[in-house]
């Protein structure tokens, strides 16, 4: 009889998870809770707590619905601190004959496993992997089996099959295929309204004065408070903060998250999802996508959820139509083009970027209001809503030419919603247009008037978007022409780029060339961090690089909130 060991990663909380279903008789599931899941990237310690509590209560309700679960906790003494060991170790220790795991949400995890399978493959057979335990330095390979991750509305096999032969991937086309196969937002084989996209009207900025709902609180119970108080000491020299933690961290919590977002936030979701504030970090954004990207809500059900407002005419089309197409088109999209774009995917940098992560991405310690608007967020409540991190964070490390290997590594590490499937194409493709525009038909650069126009940040900076050039000209303008000088070859063709090279080439020679000086000087003293590393330090760190310191309306950051 089979006696697998399944194992579930922290992403994998879903009692529905492939792996999990029909457990043969003798089979342990395991949880492991190590230092290097954590410290690969320096993650931010709301992240980790959040992960760490959603696990333990995970694996709670496991046992009581009498599955036979080992859960590894970070300070066991046995504990092997690297997830495929530490499984491989409790296989043994239980007399496993396998390891069962689905589909992991990283490439790295993906190809260390693969490997395993390989080396077991290869290995023979032998009383040890039989489940006897081998003496020590005698270990030989335990199979491992990968399973397909299928609670997404497609898998990577389903995504590769809609892209062969077509010579561009472009998330409009991908959602319509969805749309027509769900079902959601169609009417009579039509989609609801007569039209695919209600883009055009969730643009509005932000009026004075707007009251925004007050996202829900959870309690935090005996398991939340020892897993904060674990992360708080072996994890505290991490960027960010752990006051502010209120995050899901079992289902009726993130049900609760999504009965708030319906109630509260969708019929205001549409038009301002754009909008920036100084003040409010969530906005009507709906903070679901880290419950989502842990597996405590499915996305069908969240679809579901938001077209069922519409249909009961609590919620405008647009904004549930722009919701929706967060979930089911972008969150989809671009898991499948990460799964059928690895590892090559990642290597991309087809601008040629070579800057370091700007220091005060680590401090805040910044005059650009936006900017120190956007990392006090980010460190307060591992969160940053799309506009934030493709507009504010994302278009400056754009305009400066961060390079995406640091850009990425950022932001997978500081947000509670980053899973590499979902944060690395966001970053390298959608923030930085390092995939060669495989992914948008132009890069999301803008001035300092886009930001001005959608928010309030500007009002209290000490920098005028109105001015390109002067020591209180905001620096996104003169980066911005700067950005487009320096890359003409590659974007100058670009039909859609064609409008703002003209107004480029109609500009005197004396102002381009004082718009280049103003630019080039910023540059030289923007401070940067040589390489990445872990944590707080960081921000300390000064580095002044030497090399080389518009959105127009037709565009719009689709993306979801989860880089």
């Amino acid at each position: 009889m089979s006696k697998p060991l399944i194992l579930v990663l922290g992403d994998q909380l879903s009692p529905s998870l492939a792996s999990l279903r029909d457990l043969p008789e003798g089979a342990v599931v395991a949880l492991c809770e190590v230092i290097e899941e954590g410290r690969y990237v320096p993650h931010h310690p709301q992240k980790i707590a959040m992960m760490f509590a959603a696990m333990r209560h995970f694996a709670a309700e496991l046992e009581s619905s009498g599955v036979r679960v080992h859960y590894s906790h970070l300070d066991d003494d046995d504990n092997c601190q690297q997830l495929l060991e530490e499984a491989e170790r409790l296989a043994r220790h239980y007399g496993c004959d396998e390891i069962r795991v689905a589909r992991p949400g990283e490439w790295r995890l993906y190809a260390a496993i693969q490997a395993r399978r390989e080396a077991a493959q290869q290995a023979p057979r032998t009383e040890e992997a039989q489940g006897e335990e081998a003496p020590p330095g005698e270990e030989t390979a335990l199979p491992w089996r990968l399973v397909e991750d299928d609670r997404f509305f497609t898998t990577p096999a389903d995504f590769d099959a809609w892209a062969r032969g077509r010579k561009s991937f472009r998330l409009e086309h991908f959602y319509r295929y969805l749309r027509k196969r769900t079902g959601l937002l169609m009417e009579d084989g039509q989609p609801a309204g007569g039209q695919w996209n209600f883009d055009h009207d969730n643009r509005e900025p932000l009026p004075d004065h707007l009251a925004f709902p007050k996202p829900p609180t959870h309690e935090q119970d005996a398991t939340t408070q020892a897993v904060l108080a674990l992360v708080a000491s072996r994890f505290g020299e991490h960027f960010g903060s752990l006051e502010a933690f209120h995050w899901p961290v079992t289902r009726t919590q993130a049900l609760a998250e999504l009965t708030h977002f319906l109630n509260a936030c969708l019929p205001d979701f549409g038009r301002y999802q754009d909008a920036l504030s100084d003040q409010s970090p969530f906005l009507f954004h709906s903070r679901l996508s880290a419950a989502l990207n842990l597996g405590l809500l499915s996305p069908i059900e969240v679809c579901e959820a938001a077209e069922g407002e519409y249909q009961a005419g609590r919620a405008p089309l647009n904004s549930v139509e722009g919701f929706i197409r967060q979930i089911l088109g972008w969150r989809e999209y671009v898991r499948g083009l990460y799964w059928t774009r690895m590892p090559n995917y990642k290597r991309g940098n087809a601008l040629g970027a070579t800057r370091d992560l700007p220091a005060f991405f680590w401090s805040a310690d910044t005059e650009m209001r936006c900017l120190k608007r956007a990392i006090e967020m980010t460190r307060d409540h591992a969160y940053a809503h799309h506009i934030q991190r493709l507009m504010v964070t994302g278009n400056f490390a754009l305009l400066c030419g961060v390079k995406p290997e640091a850009l990425c590594d950022w932001y997978l590490a500081v947000y509670a919603d980053a899973c590499e499937w979902v944060e690395l194409p966001n970053t390298l493709g959608m923030v930085l247009h390092a995939d060669g525009g495989l992914m948008g038909s132009k890069p999301y650069c803008a001035s300092g008037k886009y930001i001005d126009r959608m928010g309030d940040h500007c009002r209290q900076c000490r920098y005028d978007p109105k001015k390109v050039t002067g020591t209180h000209a905001c620096p996104f303008n003169s980066l911005y022409w700067h950005f487009l000088e320096e890359h003409r070859e590659a974007l100058g063709d670009n039909p859609r780029m064609k409008l703002i090279y003209g107004s480029l080439d109609r500009m005197k020679d004396e102002k381009r060339e004082a718009l280049h000086q103003q630019a080039e000087a910023f540059l030289a003293r923007l401070e940067t961090t040589p390489a990445y590393g872990q944590g707080r330090h960081l921000a300390g760190y000064r580095h002044s690089d030497k090399g080389s310191e518009h959105r127009d309306a037709s565009d719009h950051a689709d993306s979801q909130d989860a880089y």
